[in-house]
């Protein structure tokens, strides 16, 4: 029984830094998105090589991107208000409702990376075929590659005792 709990324990430890991390990237996803909304993508043209029309393409695609991401990470905040008040409300227990507030965070930040992964289609598609692929990859990459790292770092045999495992 009490391994039974430890390895509860360190499963929702390892579920709380999982849903940490993606907090931490689509934060600053949607905060580099929200500080460059005065139309700050000149980078772009230069790195991906594009002409003046394909930027404006991107652009309208960044402007119409930007209220989709304000919403999800408004959402996200509101949940972590709540988790952090059932937190101060719980005496430090996980209670069954700081664990759905978990998993509705882990579900926000699921759709933030959904949405911030079809609009670097979208923009990918606004470029030149080589170019858009290079961006699309790199985007993905620093998507979805966070949580990778951290994903592996922590399954990796290192920590395999320190999680439970024998």
């Amino acid at each position: 029984m009490r391994r039974s709990l430890l390895i509860l324990a360190a499963a929702l430890v390892v579920c709380t830094a999982v849903v940490g991390a993606s907090y931490f990237v689509a934060r600053q996803c949607c905060a580099h998105l929200l500080a460059n909304s005065s139309d700050d993508l000149e980078w772009l043209r230069s790195e991906f090589h594009l002409s003046g029309t394909e930027l404006q393409h991107v652009r309208q695609l960044h402007e119409g991107y930007l209220p989709k991401c304000r919403a999800i990470c408004a959402r996200i905040a509101v949940k972590k208000q709540e988790l952090e008040a059932e937190f101060a409300a719980s005496t430090n227990q996980v209670t069954p409702v700081i664990e759905q507030t978990l998993k509705d965070i882990a579900v926000l930040r699921a759709q933030c990376q959904a949405q911030m992964l079809q609009h670097f289609q979208e923009v990918s598609q606004a470029m030149p075929p080589a170019e858009g692929r290079r961006y699309l990859a790199e985007m993905q990459r620093l998507t979805l590659g966070f949580h990778e790292q951290f994903e592996n770092r922590m399954s990796g045999p290192a920590h395999e005792h320190e999680h439970g495992h024998h």
